[in-house]
């Protein structure tokens, strides 16, 4: 079985709560995983982070960051999915990593990776200065579309996350 294989299935055992079966995958892969995300191989980096999500290795967060940092965009935005996924459940793992996601809505070359970054936001808190970027990135003429829309969608779920200005 490949680390794609076994995180797919350790995917379905989370979706269904089947915390039981998971644990003995995440301890057999453990360290397959650390490995794969050393890799000189994009490809097998890429791999690695979108793991950590399907595993729910909460465990794993500062693997997650040295993926938003990888020089790959295949790698920025497997870690992504994976933030997005893992703060779901736990705001807090957005919220640890907010300056970092900001930058990689702010400057990241690649819009995939950018609109990624937009959306794990939206499970974090509601900071005044994450709504802030979101809307002039909504407004920014020289963004894509639907990375336009996307921030304007995040903008007004976090506004209304947030509540009524005092």
């Amino acid at each position: 079985m490949t680390l794609a294989e076994a995180a797919a299935q350790a995917a379905a055992f989370a979706e269904a709560g089947d915390e039981r079966s998971l644990a003995p995958l995440r301890t057999a892969w453990d360290e397959e995983i650390e490995s794969a995300a050393r890799s000189h191989d994009f490809r097998e980096r890429a791999i690695a982070f979108r793991a950590v999500g399907q595993f729910r290795f909460r465990q794993k967060i500062e693997l997650l960051r040295r993926g938003l940092e990888d020089d790959s965009p295949a790698c920025r935005g497997s870690a992504l999915l994976s933030l997005e996924l893992l703060s779901r459940d736990h705001p807090s793992v957005v919220n640890g990593m907010r300056p970092l996601l900001h930058k990689l809505v702010d400057a990241d070359d690649n819009d995939a990776v950018r609109r990624l970054a937009v959306v794990s936001l939206r499970n974090g808190s509601a900071p005044r200065d994450t709504i802030g970027i979101l809307t002039a990135l909504a407004a920014d003429d020289e963004a894509g579309t639907e990375l336009r829309e996307t921030a304007a969608k995040v903008a007004q779920a976090l506004r209304r996350k947030a509540g009524p200005a005092k």
